[in-house]
């Protein structure tokens, strides 16, 4: 069986998966972005989707549903003002309207628990609508 990392609060499990993906993500540069999803039959955090290099923020955001919880992770690159390359790496809580209060309940008291696991995110950004996760807060909040 593959390892996991318990979740104490709310009794979830992180799956090696999501741990191995992240990595890659962080140190090869082989995924733009990953998205998790809770399996609330299993207790199991699972990766949903993985962007490949080429995909971008627009991917990212066309992949998140529009009536059920998510978590992200983005790997932003941008060119600072003195001509440096940078990367950052953004944890995006999305949590529509649309979806059921006890999805929104079991998303933010496990998200915590997620991103110890995911070590390096840089930035956290929280989303309802994908107006408050657009590619304008991401550049303003990396500078």
């Amino acid at each position: 069986m593959a390892m996991a990392f318990k979740m104490a609060t709310t009794g979830m499990w992180v799956t090696d998966e999501c741990k191995n993906w992240f990595k890659e993500m962080k140190w090869k540069k082989v995924h733009r972005f990953i998205v998790f999803k809770i399996d609330e039959g299993s207790k199991l955090v699972k990766v949903d989707k993985v962007g490949g290099p080429g995909e971008g923020y627009d991917e990212l955001a066309a992949s998140l549903p529009k009536d059920d919880c998510r978590y992200a992770v983005f790997d932003f690159d941008y060119v600072t003002v003195d001509n440096c390359r940078m990367s950052k790496i953004f944890f995006i809580a999305w949590a529509p309207t649309e979806s059921r209060i006890r999805a929104k309940i079991l998303y933010a008291t496990s998200k915590d628990g997620l991103r110890r696991v995911l070590d390096g995110i840089h930035y956290e950004v929280q989303a309802t609508d994908p107006t408050e996760m657009g590619m304008d807060v991401i550049q303003d909040r990396a500078k």
